[in-house]
């Protein structure tokens, strides 16, 4: 009898999951840098055409190094169907514009890494689609934002940058009772530590760039859900618009699925050492961290997530003393990405989050002391005096 993948733990998914040898039995997956695929005879790419027989037929429609992609990430998610993306930004407008037409409403929630809100509020429209932003952790709030023309609902969970938890059960249960669709934007969690399928929701997007990748090589994104729903809802649209992910890009990204769960729980160690450090000095005004006893969710992250993540969040009062603790920095680097090996912080109000308007950035608590911080793998000694140092000159 030969082995399920489904019956795999997860650290045999990610190392052997998709898994397609060529003839040649390489033991690290092949690169097929190949633009289009020949065929035998015109009947044969007739048949490949019709989809009468299975084959890959142009890279814009797939390619055995990025299929080998999806099927490794679908059996780690526990999804039938995954679809990869050139970057997490196009899985996003890819998930939305696939289930929205002019007309249609959107729900979202309202704390939104900058250019998931720029689409949403900015482009959206452009083509006849409106959108109710509310607190995500407001269930009331979800149910009255329903329209009869509401045909999608939109979180990210823990939302970007200081990490609200929405339910995602229960806002699910909500889309589902007015005819909408669920997508969850799970990159902060990870799929090591929470399932938005399981829970309920239709679709999950993810940034590959981040922690999939996790050492700051290449861009790549993911849609993943059931597999007939993809293939009637994002199939023509991602054949004809083109946000295809290279064969290269899809190589490397396999080669980060190896050591995900080993680097995602390495890291969410060091982030709960460096959160305790940040949460007891002097000059934090508030921490949020998601493995935190205090965290404003700690009751829905206890029933949908297994771990608190790599990334917290902290209020240093004002932009200065923000701008002055990462200029402080002499081992964290500076920079607006997340999910990579180093360890990185950002001021979000003026990188990720500078599109939102100030009336925006304050409806979801972004003042200008916020400060962003993405845990890496170096030692946690190494971090904690690093980020002690950089809090008291801040």
């Amino acid at each position: 009898m030969s082995e399920d993948p489904r019956d795999w733990e997860v650290e045999t998914r990610l190392v052997r999951g998709g898994l397609a040898r060529s003839p040649y039995g390489e033991i690290s997956e092949a690169l097929f840098l190949t633009q289009s695929f020949a065929y035998e005879s015109a009947g044969a790419a007739d048949a490949r055409f019709s989809g009468d027989e299975p084959g890959f037929i142009y890279q814009r429609f797939g390619n055995p190094t990025t299929q080998m992609f999806e099927d490794r990430l679908a059996l780690l998610e526990g999804a039938e169907a995954c679809r990869a993306t050139a970057s997490g930004m196009a899985a996003v407008h890819a998930a939305l514009t696939g289930l929205l037409r002019a007309g249609d409403h959107l729900v979202a929630g309202r704390a939104l890494f900058g250019s998931c809100r720029w689409i949403i509020a900015e482009w959206l429209p452009r083509f006849g689609v409106e959108t109710t932003f509310v607190d995500a952790t407001d269930l009331e709030a979800w149910r009255a934002a329903v329209r009869p023309n509401t045909k999608a609902f939109f979180i990210e969970s823990p939302a970007n940058p200081l990490l609200e938890v929405a339910s995602v059960g229960a806002v699910a249960a909500i889309a589902h009772e007015a005819g909408a669709r669920l997508v969850v934007d799970n990159v902060f969690a990870t799929p090591i530590f929470q399932k938005p399928l399981v829970l309920g929701a239709d679709i999950v997007v993810y940034s590959a760039t981040k922690h999939i990748d996790g050492q700051g090589r290449v861009l790549g994104g993911a849609i993943l859900g059931n597999a007939e729903f993809m293939q009637e809802t994002y199939r023509d649209i991602l054949r004809h618009t083109g946000p295809a992910l290279s064969p290269f890009n899809s190589w490397v990204l396999l080669k980060g699925l190896e050591t995900l769960e080993l680097r995602v729980r390495r890291q969410t160690e060091n982030a709960g050492k460096v959160a305790d450090v940040v949460a007891d000095h002097r000059k934090s005004l508030k921490t949020v961290y998601c493995g935190r006893a205090d965290h404003p969710q700690a009751a829905v992250i206890a029933k949908q997530m297994t771990g608190g993540g790599n990334v917290l969040a902290f209020d240093l009062g004002s932009r200065e003393a923000a701008w002055r603790f990462l200029d402080a920095l002499q081992i964290v680097d500076i920079s607006n990405n997340l999910g990579d090996a180093k360890s990185m912080a950002t001021h979000p109000s003026t990188t990720t989050h500078r599109s939102l308007s100030e009336e925006d950035r304050l409806a979801i608590g972004l003042t200008e002391g916020w400060v962003r911080v993405s845990v890496g793998l170096e030692g946690p000694n190494d971090l904690i005096r690093d980020v002690s140092r950089a809090l008291d000159a801040a």
